[in-house]
C-alpha cells in the first residue's frame, strides 16, 4: 500500500474534520474520520435550571440554529410529562420545516454544489444556450439570455481580479468535473440567487422566535402569544408574512432546487455506485400531529433499517439502555468503566483523555489508529453502526409506504435511468436531501393552514404552564428529547435531581456519521462510505473525498467543543 492521504481540514463544513485515507494506488483501501476539537458542552449544564438548558445548548453551533433548542426543551418536557397545546406543536413544526428548507438549499448550493460544478468552466458558456437549458427544465422566470450574460460578466470580473474570495482554493479544471459550461453557468447563477433567497427564508424563525439565528424557546410551548390585534404578538400581519415565506420557499424548491439536482445528477450517474458504506439507517422520527410526541403521528417515522432490508423496520426506544450506546475505544475520552464498554446517554460521561492513555499530550502528526484518534465518540444502535440523515429518513418513509415519497423516488430513478440500488450511494444521499425538502415545504402549508383554522376557531393557546413551578416536579426524573435535525437523528438526554440538571448528554447527527471505529473495529458512516468504490482521478486534489463527505452535510461543531482540560474555560479570541 502507498502512503496515507491526509485531508485536513475538510472545507465547506462547520467545525474541524480530518480525513485520513490509506491508499492502494489511486483507490481508497481504508478511511479514518477524526473530529479535531474537544467536546465538553454537557459539563457546562450540570447544576443549572433545566428550563434554561435550551439557551446554552443552542449555542453548540452557528449553523444548526434551532435544532438543539428544540431537542433540549423536549427533553425537559419528556422528563416532566408536559403535553403541548396544538398551536405550539404546529409552530414548532413550521420552524423545524423552515430550518430544513433553508439548510438543505444552502447546503446544496454553497457547500456541496461546487464539488460537481466547475466555476471557471462557466466562463466559456453561451448565455443563450444556458437560457435554453434552464428553460427546458424549469419555468423559473429569471432564465433569460441577458440574465446569464450578466452572471457570466460578474464571474469574469471576479476571476480576472485574481481574488476569488469564497471561490478560492477550488479544484477548478479537475478531470472529475463533467458538466458542460452552460450547466456550470446555470448552477453558478442559482448559487448567487440562493444567497439572496435565504435571507427571506430565515425570517420565519424571527417571526415565531424573535430572532435568527438561535430563536427563543420555552419549556411547555413557544414564546409566540397569538393576538391578531396586538402589535407585540403573533398578529394578522405576521401570519401573512409567514404565508409569503412559505410560498417563496415552495417556488424556489420546485423551480430551482429540484430541477438543478436532477440536471446535475444526470452527468454523474456512476456516483450511484459508490459511497454507500454501512447499509444501516436510523431515524428517531419527528414532526408530530398534535400536542403529544406520539410516533404514530410523525411525518418522519421512527425506526431502524439493517442491511438495506426495507421490508423490516425495527422499533427504536431511546430510553432503552441496551439500544443506544456511545463507545470511546478510539476516542480521546475515558469512562469510569473503561474504554471498551459503551454507555447509554443517560449514564454518559464527558471525561477527556487526550492521548488514549490518560495523558495530556497534543494529538498526532498522523492518527494513531491503534488508540484514540478523534474527539467524537462512536454511537451504536444495538451494537450496529448506523447512518442518519436525509437518506435514512427517505428510506424510512419509502419503507413505511408514504405515497408522496414513493412517487418522488420513482420519478427520480426514472428520470436518471438508475436502479433502486443507486439510493444507497453518494448520489442517492444527495438526491434524498432534495426530495425530503420538497416533502417538507409542501407539509409546511398544511401546518400553516391548521394553525390558521385553530385561530379562527378561537384556539390561541401556545403555552402550558402547569408544570412550570419546580415545586410540582418529582425529586428525580429523566427525559429524552429528540428530533430529526436536517443532518439526522439528534437526541438530548437529561437527568434532573432536586430541580437541577444532574447529567446531560447530546448525541448529534455528525457523531453518528463521523464517529470513529468502535471496540469491535466497526467503521463509522463516513469511513465506510469512503471505503466503498472510491478511485481518485488525482491524489493531489482529492475531490472525490469531498463529494462523499459533503453528501452527509457534516457539522463537526455540533459534535465537538473546546474546553480547557483543567479549568473548563472555553476558547477565547483576544484582539490586542
Amino acid at each position: 500500500m502507498s502512503e496515507r492521504l491526509v485531508v485536513d481540514p475538510i472545507t465547506r463544513i462547520e467545525g474541524h474534520l480530518r480525513i485520513e485515507a490509506q491508499m492502494n494506488g489511486a483507490a481508497i483501501a481504508q478511511a479514518y474520520s477524526s473530529g479535531t476539537m474537544v467536546r465538553g458542552i454537557e459539563t457546562i449544564l450540570r447544576g443549572r435550571d433545566p428550563r434554561d438548558a435550551w439557551a446554552f445548548v443552542q449555542r453548540i453551533c452557528g449553523v444548526c440554529t434551532l435544532v438543539h433548542g428544540i431537542a433540549s426543551v423536549r427533553a425537559v418536557e419528556d422528563a416532566l410529562g408536559i403535553e403541548l397545546p396544538p398551536n405550539a406543536q404546529l409552530i414548532r413544526n413550521l420552524m423545524i420545516g423552515a430550518q430544513y428548507v433553508h439548510d438543505h438549499v444552502m447546503h446544496f448550493y454553497h457547500l456541496h454544489a461546487l464539488d460537481w460544478v466547475d466555476l471557471v468552466s462557466a466562463l466559456s458558456a453561451d448565455p443563450k444556450a444556458t437560457a435554453e437549458l434552464a428553460q427546458s427544465i424549469s419555468h423559473w422566470p429569471k432564465s433569460s439570455p441577458g440574465y446569464f450574460a450578466d452572471t457570466r460578466k460578474r464571474l469574469q470580473t471576479l476571476v480576472e481580479s485574481g481574488q476569488l474570495g469564497i471561490f478560492a482554493n477550488g479544484y477548478w479544471g479537475h478531470p472529475a468535473y463533467r458538466l458542460p459550461p452552460e450547466a456550470n453557468l446555470m448552477a453558478v447563477a442559482h448559487y448567487l440567487e440562493a444567497l439572496a433567497w435565504q435571507r427571506d427564508a430565515a425570517r420565519l424563525h424571527a417571526v415565531f422566535g424573535g430572532k435568527n439565528p438561535h430563536p427563543n424557546f420555552v419549556v411547555g410551548g413557544v414564546p409566540s402569544p397569538i393576538d391578531l390585534d396586538s402589535d407585540s404578538a403573533l398578529n394578522a400581519k405576521r401570519l401573512a408574512e409567514v404565508q409569503g415565506i412559505i410560498r417563496s420557499m415552495q417556488r424556489f424548491v420546485d423551480q430551482v432546487y429540484v430541477p438543478d439536482t436532477l440536471a446535475i445528477a444526470g452527468f454523474y450517474k456512476d456516483w450511484g455506485e459508490r459511497g454507500e458504506g454501512l447499509g444501516n439507517f436510523l431515524c428517531y422520527g419527528d414532526l408530530p400531529d398534535g400536542g403529544l410526541m406520539d410516533p404514530a403521528t410523525f411525518l418522519f417515522p421512527r425506526g431502524a433499517i439493517l442491511d438495506r432490508d426495507l421490508t423490516r423496520v425495527q422499533e427504536v426506544d431511546l430510553h432503552d439502555p441496551e439500544q443506544i450506546q456511545e463507545y470511546i475505544a478510539h476516542s480521546w475520552y475515558d469512562y469510569k468503566t473503561g474504554k471498551e464498554r459503551g454507555l447509554h446517554p443517560y449514564d454518559g460521561e464527558t471525561k477527556l483523555d487526550y492521548d488514549g492513555r490518560g495523558g495530556v499530550k497534543p494529538p498526532y502528526r498522523h492518527l494513531d489508529l491503534e488508540d484514540g484518534y478523534s474527539w467524537l465518540k462512536a454511537p451504536r444502535w444495538k451494537g450496529h453502526a448506523m447512518e442518519v440523515g436525509p437518506l435514512a429518513r427517505v428510506l424510512l418513509l419509502y419503507a413505511t409506504g408514504h405515497e408522496p415519497t414513493r412517487e418522488l423516488v420513482g420519478m427520480t430513478l426514472s428520470r436518471l435511468g438508475v436502479p433502486v440500488a443507486a439510493l444507497y450511494s453518494t448520489l442517492g444521499r444527495t438526491a434524498a436531501r432534495t426530495l425530503e425538502t420538497k416533502i417538507l415545504v409542501d407539509a409546511m402549508q398544511g401546518w400553516y393552514d391548521a394553525l390558521i383554522a385553530n385561530i379562527k376557531a378561537g384556539e390561541t393557546r401556545t403555552f402550558d404552564d402547569s408544570r412550570w413551578d419546580p415545586a410540582t416536579w418529582p425529586a428525580e426524573t429523566r427525559g429524552a428529547g429528540y428530533m430529526e435535525a436536517p443532518r439526522g437523528a439528534l437526541g438530548h438526554w437529561i437527568r434532573i435531581k432536586n430541580g437541577r440538571i444532574d447529567n446531560y448528554q447530546a448525541v448529534v447527527p455528525s457523531t453518528w456519521n463521523a464517529g470513529p471505529r468502535d471496540a469491535e473495529g466497526q467503521a463509522g458512516a463516513y469511513e465506510a462510505a469512503l471505503e466503498d468504490n472510491h478511485q481518485l482521478a488525482d491524489v493531489q486534489q482529492p475531490l472525490e473525498i469531498l463529494r462523499t463527505i459533503h453528501s452527509f452535510d457534516p457539522c463537526i461543531a455540533c459534535a465537538v467543543h473546546l474546553t480547557h482540560p483543567e479549568t473548563g474555560e472555553r476558547l477565547q479570541v483576544r484582539v490586542s
